[in-house]
């Protein structure tokens, strides 16, 4: 069987994509920062016949286009939504992966009889692509070069060995090589596949590279290529059915490990992990119950997956009795071999294992730790992120001693000058100084105006009272106070 390779061409890929979401009348133009310049990635037709092209500066489309509305790229965006038109082209064929950032390929061998041949697969392709407000150029040879040429420059069908015949009056940019290489085969007088064709390929490969052999191989067939088809990705997910309704939670727990033992091997084959995992309940009323469980790191491991599942389980109503359980990871990450260290825990895993227990009561996003920030101002030295999506990378500098809580500073009744007072007021309290230890002088960083610092350098002192209170103190010398900062444990 001969084969067939479809090659689809978006040429505006990443403007349809922005306007199917938010249609505008008038120039559209997607644009792409480059350096300090702003140029104009992608047009949609208006854009383009009032005169703008791609690669134009910003500022000089407006010039010449006032009224243009622009948006800027997302490039993470175009390729996800690409891959998203791969797995819809897999209704025609199985072998449909990418070309390039805005290009389609698909192995149609075997398959265009099932659309009433490839002119009606033609068809069906463009009509679908139409009402999804997409434009498509769409080429269709014996070879993936061929197709190629075709959906850039002359959009159609080449029939079954006629190749050769199809390709030859294109320009010989149709062979997917560099716009230099192509400016240099034409200031030879070579400007067709045709007139590269008749030239002995010793004669090519002495002038320019082996690469231009090969694509004018592949493209006429003489040399393989391949076209690799979207792998579909791993799915986590497995099911029980019982042949008895079970009610009791010990039974919905035996049932749940056995189901993890299997879904845990799969994400230790793929070393991945977990990071939420869904437990879907169906009774034999057919009603649906879901519990997702959100991990504070990425796990594999069964048992302890279980003893996190123990609470919510607990909390499901059986009604009449269940009869199918599912479990799904919905989030994966990577999760590669670790150190186990002592207990056969991996430094950490306890206190993970703690924030999923919190976070299944309060919510994950609810529970933060600190990461050390580097500023030797006190307010500054730290900053709070999420428990669950953050490590804390830095190390924490403890060259002086800080007070377990922290708040804005609070003045003092006192006239005592450099040292602590013997007796001050606070908070409507009267203290008195048992000891006292200092000072340490912090300077505001000039670097940054804050309202806070205005008063310049700070003297702190750590300050035991006699009604046993522990205070962080300072003193201000160029505007004469003290202030209560915080409070040691």
């Amino acid at each position: 069987m001969k084969r067939r390779v479809v090659s689809v061409w978006f040429q505006r890929l990443p403007s349809e994509r922005l306007l199917r979401a938010r249609p505008v009348d008038g120039p559209f133009a997607v644009t792409l920062t480059e350096g300090n310049h702003d140029r104009l990635y992608c047009l949609n037709r208006e854009a383009g016949r009032q005169g703008l092209e791609r690669g134009m500066g910003l500022a000089d489309a407006r010039a010449y286009v006032p009224d243009l509305i622009t948006r800027p790229a997302d490039l993470d965006a175009d390729r996800r939504f690409l891959v998203m038109l791969a797995r819809w082209a897999t209704r025609y064929t199985p072998h449909a992966g990418l070309d390039g950032e805005d290009g389609l390929v698909l192995d149609i061998t075997g398959a265009a009889h099932l659309f009433d041949g490839e002119a009606a697969m033609l068809e069906n392709m463009k009509a679908r692509l139409l009402r999804s407000r997409l434009s498509a150029r769409i080429g269709i040879a014996d070879t993936r070069g061929a197709a190629w040429a075709l959906a850039h420059f002359a959009p159609g069908i080449a029939p079954e060995g006629k190749t050769s015949a199809t390709l030859g009056p294109l320009s010989v940019s149709a062979l997917r090589i560099d716009e230099k290489t192509a400016t240099a085969l034409k200031r030879l007088g070579l400007n067709t596949i045709a007139d590269m064709s008749a030239l002995p390929r010793a004669t090519l490969a002495r002038r320019f590279d082996m690469g231009l052999i090969e694509k004018l191989e592949q493209a006429l067939g003489t040399r393989g290529e391949a076209v690799s088809p979207l792998s579909e990705p791993p799915h986590y997910g497995v099911r029980m059915t019982f042949p008895e309704p079970i009610g009791l939670v010990d039974d919905v727990m035996a049932a749940l490990a056995r189901l993890l033992d299997t879904l845990c091997l799969r994400l230790k084959n793929r070393e991945a992990g977990a990071r939420a995992i869904t437990l879907s309940v169906e009774r034999v009323d057919q009603t649906h119950q879901n519990v997702t469980l959100r991990l504070a790191r990425p796990m594999r491991d069964g048992p302890r997956i279980l003893r996190l599942f123990e609470r919510p389980v607990g909390e499901i109503d059986a009604g009449f009795g269940i009869e199918r359980i599912r479990l799904e990871a919905g989030e994966v990450e990577n999760l590669p071999a670790e150190q186990i260290g002592e207990g056969g825990l991996i430094e950490g895993e306890a206190l993970d294992d703690l924030v999923t227990r919190l976070g299944a009561r309060i919510g994950l996003d609810n529970i933060v730790r600190f990461q050390p920030v580097a500023s030797h101002i006190p307010e500054r030295g730290f900053t709070e992120i999420p428990a669950a999506y953050g490590r804390v990378e830095a190390e924490w500098r403890m060259d002086h001693p800080r007070p377990l809580r922290l708040f804005a500073p609070e003045p003092v009744t006192s006239d005592a000058a450099r040292r602590p007072p013997s007796r001050f007021s606070w908070r409507r309290m009267r203290l008195e100084t048992a000891s006292s230890s200092g000072p340490e002088r912090i300077a505001p960083e000039w670097w940054r105006p804050d309202e806070a610092w205005r008063s310049g350098l700070r003297d702190y002192w750590r300050v035991d009272t006699r009604q046993g209170l522990r205070l962080w103190m300072f003193h201000t010398p160029q505007v004469p106070g003290w202030f209560v900062h915080g409070l040691f444990s």
